[in-house]
């Protein structure tokens, strides 16, 4: 972001969480140390190692699916993307995008799946089976043809979000989608403030959407070993960077953030959060679900945000951990942290707001941005919850259990994706929005 004048700042904010469905009630929840994770109730999951999740909860999902003309046919990330979106976009002033400001404003999206209906298509393909191994493939493609939806089935693409959203907000600059796991709407929102840097927009709707709290999500997760077990603690399971911490907590979610130039959102009176300083993105090129053990890939985005933004490590007042609550990643993020700040990392404020929300795979980073920057305007910390154990391997300070008062001004965010996507943002006071 280093390479221009034009400076990006953030004056919209929405969000769909498994804690409320604004960002307000959001941050509340946050600030009170309140967990959103319970048993499954989307399916099933009475045979599964894992039946707890954070759903989102209390959201009138008919309300879209009246609303938009394929509303019977969206997902649940589609829903939680608009509702999301016209957020963000009321909070920022803004209103159905028409003419030169439709055509100057882009979307830029991590957006996952949104589900799967897995429970048609099982009993599609066990009419189909003649025994327990074989199919009678006619039969199969007779029943799929009859029941299944074929534009129902495209809702499962990612890329339908960002067409829902295009078409509902009237955006007609650059519009595209990132779906680089748990980094995917951090590098969405670092991506499309490089489009604005760049001058090829003055207004990008970012961030994510994901929904994966259905049987084949949950199995998969499952058999990677990934996921908490702790079914009769639902509240305590999600525990980073504790030494009892068995695994993540999956959840679902969307999160936006209107990204917008400098002087365009002054030119127009907007309300100014935060500015968008700087951003990092690297590989690992490791191995799939595994960091690289020595935090390279880590280490190396978080000191590309600070370049890109112009500052020092001591400049960083706190860091928004990916935290994760798994072994290894909290134990790589922990090392990398210090890596970076070197000894200053002690004394360093870092918390895992995942503690509470679970994992929103695709949306945590752009939720995780959102509390950053309301860190920075409240001068509150928010939590890492459920921390009781130290873990030698991870003996930084992270907020453990209760929120912190604390001013400051320019907070990092890490953002850590299966595949060894990395991705760190770097938030900060925007002086201008005080004159």
């Amino acid at each position: 972001m280093k390479s221009g004048p034009r400076r990006v700042v953030i004056t919209g904010t929405g969000a769909v969480t498994p804690l409320a469905n604004t960002v307000s009630e959001t941050w509340k929840a946050l600030l009170a140390g309140r967990s959103g994770v319970g048993p499954i109730t989307l399916f099933d999951a009475s045979t599964f190692p894992t039946r707890i999740a954070g759903e989102v909860k209390g959201l009138d999902m008919n309300r879209w699916r009246k609303i938009r003309p394929e509303g019977d046919r969206l997902g649940r990330n589609s829903i939680f993307a608009l509702e999301a979106v016209s957020e963000a976009m009321a909070q920022a002033g803004l209103g159905r995008l028409e003419g030169t400001q439709a055509e100057r404003t882009g979307i830029y999206f991590g957006a996952g799946d949104g589900g799967f209906d897995f429970v048609r298509y099982a009993g599609i393909l066990k009419e189909a089976m003649t025994d327990t191994v074989s199919v009678n493939v006619p039969v199969y493609l007779q029943q799929t043809l009859k029941r299944m939806d074929a534009r129902a089935l495209l809702e499962q693409e990612p890329s339908q979000v960002v067409n829902h959203l295009s078409d509902h907000t009237g955006a007609r600059g650059p519009v595209s989608n990132c779906l680089t796991a748990c980094a995917a709407s951090s590098q969405a929102i670092g991506e499309a403030a490089e489009i604005i840097r760049r001058g090829e927009a003055d207004v990008m709707l970012s961030g994510g959407t994901h929904s994966m709290i259905h049987p084949l999500g949950v199995a998969g997760f499952n058999l990677l070993t990934a996921l908490s077990t702790r079914n009769d603690d639902p509240e305590g399971a999600s525990r980073p960077f504790d030494k009892e911490r068995d695994g993540f907590v999956l959840s679902e979610g969307s999160g936006v953030v209107v990204l917008e130039e400098l002087e365009h959102a002054k030119r127009r009176g907007a309300p100014i959060l935060a500015e968008l300083a700087g951003y990092g993105c690297t590989a690992d090129a490791y191995r799939l679900t595994d960091p690289r053990p020595d935090g390279g890939g880590a280490i190396r985005a978080m000191r590309q945000a600070l370049e890109d933004a112009a500052l020092k490590p001591s400049d960083i007042h706190y860091v928004n951990a990916h935290g994760t609550s798994t072994e290894l990643n909290d134990q790589v993020e922990t090392a990398a942290v210090k890596e970076v700040f070197g000894r200053a990392a002690s004394d360093l404020p870092m918390s895992s707001i995942k503690s509470m929300l679970g994992h929103m795979i695709a949306a945590a980073g752009a939720v995780e941005l959102i509390a950053s920057a309301l860190a920075i305007r409240d001068g509150v910390l928010p939590p890492t919850i459920n921390y009781r154990t130290p873990d030698p391997s991870c003996d930084l300070d992270y907020v453990p259990n209760t929120a912190r008062r604390k001013n400051v001004s320019v907070v990092l965010s890490n953002s850590f994706g299966f595949g060894g996507q990395n991705i760190a943002l770097v938030v900060r006071r925007c002086e201008e929005a005080r004159s």
